[in-house]
């Protein structure tokens, strides 16, 4: 709206500017903006006439506009010394306020001159522009509306009163009061049908409320010329990505270049080629998308779109470094950026910098108050560091007649960004129908969690294991320590060792068996949609015996949302000994199997997860045996601090159970956010 404050009204009367013909090509120069050579053709003309009133006055606006208005607001008050309840002094001395952004000075300065001129047509169009660039938008409109009831026809109140709207509207946005905010917007067309920046800003906002029909029908009608067709196009390409159609985008972001070589605007073909490299890196074309970026940082070196493109790229990538780089190199250019600020916290939140991450989205929300992206991306850190209680309970049946219910609740409190505390209570009972044998545990462990480096953390449990049988019972020490890492990236290590008892029906828990865990997990992530993992695990056991396990899954993911991978799995076991009465314990076991997983949503806050897999196994020399197994579960976010879900798994897998039997499990699980946000929220602020 700035740009309309230099057009506000120099109100001289007539009869006074027909007295100065000699000044009459110094008028037209204000009029015509050329600001400079007014400036020098009255500073000339006051040489022969320094006391003309008229000549100062238009010399001191002439100075204003041409970009010193503080020397013009001197100029005027010295006016004010000889004249000073002159009416076109003061309105002029008030508006070299609004040219040097000074609202707050000029605020009460039209007031005086409103309360003084009430039915003057500039003092109430200038209050209302100064109000507007208070963002005190309610009190503009309504001085918008007085001038316009004095002149209805006005073409600068309408403009004025346009950018209100375009300011208020964006208030309401900014406060997620949508509804508000589109009702002010289309106010606009009804002083400017179809105007196009009220059509832009209409259509963001359905982008936001990830209304894409909405948006997508508004980016057509602003499609009216051949270069706003291409701006049109470049908004319908995110509003298909926001509705997770990224090969339709990659299409339209195509022809979008393609059409864009016809039209000479550098700014436009910049916009385009941003998008059109965007929908490559949506739709994982990772390489060309590279070899372009390459191309255009040659042609236009730390230019802040093309590196928030290669900030873009490493997300993706999982190349974080890289990105932070980039967004740091954005706010080395521009401090203010919102690309830049936002972006560097999603950055360092990828590099497992937490404190950094959180202080750059404070940040953000400094310079862009109640931001939706950037409070909802402090939600997500606070909600992973926040207090929890989880509530876990299941009850399993096998063919071998056992039948077992289990409740855990655990606690996990994170004390900083650095260090958290978990304490876990288990109760087990089991149960065979068949040789009466009854059995329960208690498992009391407490845990340390603390990061080392980022994407480096050690993790320890330790705690007892009560376990109670007919007329006896006894107690053992249960551990558990892992280091998680990530060596490069996409790439996931784990080392651990875990003491654990065997509880998993009556008979073995009478048995006292203790296993000593030594593992291995890795997991290797590529950025063609192609997976690896592996688990290999030692165990010493307290009867003599050892086991190896070799678990390991090769996977591609079909579909981003859902989420659709499926792959094939491979296992190997061997024990030392073979004990086949007591527990499943095969000289050598293999499985082949292939799966499929599938995770989305039903809606906002209901997501489901379903999981199959099928092939062959066998046991020693035994015959190939077919195997099935199947997972199903469902949540539902009941709020933002509890949700709750239910399970079901069924497995004739023989290696699934320590006795080697089919089983079944049907679960539910809780969980509650104890407090609204981390305990150590406070210290981040300060």
């Amino acid at each position: 709206m700035n740009k309309y404050i230099n057009y506000l009204f120099f109100f001289l009367t007539l009869s006074f500017v027909n007295a100065q013909n000699k000044m009459q090509p110094g008028f037209q120069l204000l009029e015509n903006g050329k600001f400079e050579e007014a400036e020098t053709f009255f500073k000339t003309y006051l040489i022969t006439d320094p006391e003309n009133k008229t000549a100062q006055l238009c010399y001191g606006r002439a100075v204003g506009l041409s970009g010193e208005p503080k020397k013009a607001t001197l100029l005027f008050t010295k006016m004010l010394e000889t004249y000073p309840k002159d009416f076109e002094i003061r309105i002029n001395y008030s508006e070299s306020y609004l040219w040097a952004k000074d609202y707050k000075t000029a605020k009460p300065l039209y007031k005086a001159l409103v309360t003084d001129y009430p039915k003057n047509f500039g003092a109430l169009l200038g209050y209302a522009n100064t109000l507007s660039n208070l963002k005190e938008y309610e009190a503009a409109l309504i001085w918008v509306e007085k001038a316009l009831l004095l002149q209805p026809d006005s073409e600068n109140a309408k403009v004025s009163r346009k950018y209100m709207y375009l300011g208020y509207a964006n208030k309401f946005v900014s406060n997620q009061e949508y509804l508000r905010g589109q009702q002010l917007l289309e106010q606009i067309f009804s002083d400017f049908p179809e105007d196009k920046d009220a059509l832009l800003n209409l259509a963001n906002l359905y982008l936001i409320t990830k209304d894409v029909s909405k948006a997508k029908g508004i980016y057509r009608r602003y499609a009216t010329t051949p270069k706003d067709s291409i701006i049109a196009l470049n908004g319908i390409v995110l509003a298909e990505h926001i509705g997770e159609k990224d090969k339709e985008a990659m299409r339209l972001a195509t022809l979008a270049k393609s059409k864009v070589k016809k039209i000479k605007d550098t700014p436009l073909v910049e916009q385009t080629y941003d998008r059109y490299v965007q929908a490559l890196i949506w739709n994982q074309k990772f390489v060309k998308a590279r070899k372009i970026l390459d191309s255009l940082a040659l042609k236009n070196p730390n230019r802040n779109w093309v590196l928030a493109l290669r900030a873009t790229l490493g997300l993706y990538t999982g190349d974080s470094k890289t990105s932070v780089k980039s967004y740091a190199a954005i706010l080395s250019n521009d401090k203010y950026s919102f690309d830049g600020n936002l972006g560097i916290a999603n950055a360092l939140f990828a590099s497992d910098r937490i404190v950094p991450a959180y202080n750059a989205a404070f940040k953000t929300l400094e310079i862009y108050k109640n931001q939706k992206d950037a409070t909802s991306f402090i939600a997500k850190l606070n909600t992973i560091h926040t207090p929890t209680i989880e509530e876990h309970a299941a009850y399993t049946f096998d063919n071998g007649n056992n039948n077992a219910f289990f409740t855990n609740t655990t606690v996990d409190v994170p004390l900083s960004t650095k260090f958290r505390t978990t304490l876990s209570y288990l109760y087990r009972t089991t149960e065979n129908t068949v040789s009466g044998n009854k059995a329960n545990s208690h498992v009391l462990v407490a845990g340390l969690h603390y990061k080392l480096f980022p994407k480096v953390m050690l993790k320890s449990i330790v705690g007892l294991n009560n376990a109670q049988f007919m007329d006896d019972a006894y107690t053992q020490p249960v551990l558990d320590v892992k280091l998680a890492m990530q060596p490069f990236k996409m790439q996931n290590l784990e080392v651990g060792y875990q003491r654990e008892v065997q509880n998993f029906n009556a008979d073995l828990i009478e048995r006292e068996i203790v296993l000593n865990n030594y593992s291995l997990n890795y997991n290797l992530g590529t950025n063609f949609n192609l997976g690896w993992y592996t688990q290999v695990i030692h165990t010493q056991q307290s009867d003599t015996n050892s086991r190896n396990l070799l678990f390991t899954s090769l996977y591609y993911t079909l579909l981003k949302k859902p989420a659709l991978k499926m792959g094939v799995n491979y296992q190997y076991i061997t024990f030392k000994e073979q004990v086949p009465t007591i527990y499943f314990s095969p000289e050598i076991y293999q499985a082949l199997e292939i799966f499929a997983d599938i995770r989305g949503n039903f809606s906002e806050k209901t997501s489901y997860m379903a999981s199959t897999a099928t092939g062959i196994q066998k046991v020693e020399d035994d015959p190939n045996t077919t195997i099935f197994r199947a997972e199903a579960n469902v949540q539902q976010q009941f709020s933002k601090r509890f949700s709750a879900s239910v399970y079901g798994k069924y497995s004739n897998i023989a290696s699934a159970t320590a006795a080697g039997f089919e089983f079944t499990e049907l679960g539910i699980k809780l969980k509650w956010l104890l407090t609204k946000k981390p305990l150590f929220y406070n210290k981040l602020r300060k």
